[in-house]
C-alpha cells in the first residue's frame, strides 16, 4: 500500500478545495498548539501515519510525541503535541484522529486476544474483512497489536475456499487446477485450502500438493483429532465462529494459526480528542 498516495486521497476527500472555516477565522501567519490527549485505555496505533500525515500536508509543523506505537496509554495521557499553523493543524484534525483512532481500537483488541493465548505458540492472523482502501492501515494496527498478517488481498497466495471447491467439482479438481495454473503461470504462491469436516481432510492429505489446511468451524475436540493426522510439513489454521471465549481452547490444540475477522470488523475505537490553543 502506498501510504503517501493514501493520505493524499483523503485529504482530497475531505479539503476539496480548502478548509474554508479555518480559513475564513484564522490568517495563515496564526500559530498555535495542539494537544492529542487520550479519553479511553488501550494500546495507540497511529503515531507512526500520524508523522507523515503531517508532514505530508504541512511540513513546518512540529511534532512532539510522547508514546511510541503500540505502548499503551489510560485516560488523561498527552499522546503528541503540534505546533504550527492553527490553518494547517485544524485542516488535518480529523483525518489524524479518525485514522489514530481506528488503529488504535484494532491495535487494542488484536492485543487482548493475543494476550489471551501467549503462552500457547499459536499467532494469531487477521484475515480480509477490512474497510476497502484502508486495509494496508487495518493491518499495519493488526501487527501493532501483536498480530500477524495474513494474505494482504487476492494476489498473494491462493486460498482455496468452499466455493472455489463446490464451483469446481471437488478438493481434487479444485487443487490440481490450482497447481497446473501456477506451474503454467511460473507463479511461486503458497496454496491454502479450506476443510469443512474430516472427510474433507483426508481427501486433501490424499491428493496433496497444498501448504496449509484451514480447519473451518471445527469444535476444539474435532481440530485436534484432525490436527493428529495432518503431517507436520503442512501448516495448520483454525477459524469461524472462534471468540474471545473459546480462544484459548482452539489455542490448547496445537493448532500454528488462528484467523480471527474480528480483529478488524469488530473492534471499538480509541477515544481521543485534539485541542488547541493561539500562541
Amino acid at each position: 500500500m502506498n501510504i503517501d498516495n493514501f493520505i493524499k486521497q483523503a485529504f482530497q476527500e475531505d479539503l476539496g478545495d480548502g478548509d474554508h472555516t479555518s480559513l475564513a477565522c484564522f490568517s495563515k501567519s496564526t500559530i498555535g498548539t495542539a494537544n492529542l490527549i487520550s479519553k479511553d485505555t488501550g494500546v495507540i496505533a497511529g503515531i507512526e501515519l500520524a508523522k507523515k500525515i503531517v508532514h505530508l500536508y504541512d511540513s513546518s509543523i512540529i511534532i512532539s510525541t510522547y508514546y511510541n506505537d503500540g505502548d499503551t496509554v489510560k485516560y488523561g495521557d498527552l499522546i503528541l503535541k503540534l505546533e504550527g499553523s492553527v490553518q494547517s493543524i485544524l485542516s488535518i484534525e480529523r483525518l489524524m484522529l479518525n485514522c489514530m483512532q481506528r488503529m488504535s481500537g484494532i491495535a487494542t483488541q488484536t492485543f487482548q486476544i493475543v494476550d489471551l493465548v501467549k503462552d500457547t505458540g499459536v499467532k494469531i492472523l487477521d484475515t480480509r474483512k477490512t474497510t476497502p482502501g484502508f486495509r494496508g492501515i487495518e493491518k499495519w494496527a493488526v501487527r501493532i497489536g501483536g498480530g500477524v498478517n495474513h494474505r494482504f488481498g487476492l494476489y498473494d497466495m491462493v486460498m482455496i475456499k468452499d466455493n472455489h471447491i463446490d464451483f469446481s467439482g471437488g478438493i481434487s479438481n479444485s487443487i490440481n487446477a490450482v497447481n497446473k495454473y501456477l506451474l503454467e503461470e511460473n507463479k511461486k504462491l503458497k496454496v491454502e485450502i479450506e476443510v469443512r469436516n474430516k472427510k474433507e481432510l483426508e481427501e486433501v492429505l490424499s491428493n496433496g500438493g497444498i501448504d496449509r489446511i484451514l480447519f473451518d468451524n471445527f469444535t476444539p475436540q474435532e481440530l485436534k483429532e484432525g490436527l493428529n493426522i495432518v503431517p507436520q510439513d503442512i501448516e495448520t489454521e483454525a477459524s469461524g465462529g472462534i471468540t474471545k471465549e473459546t480462544i484459548r481452547e482452539y489455542a490448547l490444540t496445537g493448532v500454528e494459526y488462528i484467523s480471527v475477522g474480528a480483529l478488524t470488523h469488530s473492534y471499538k475505537s480509541l477515544d481521543m480528542s485534539l485541542k488547541v490553543a493561539i500562541t
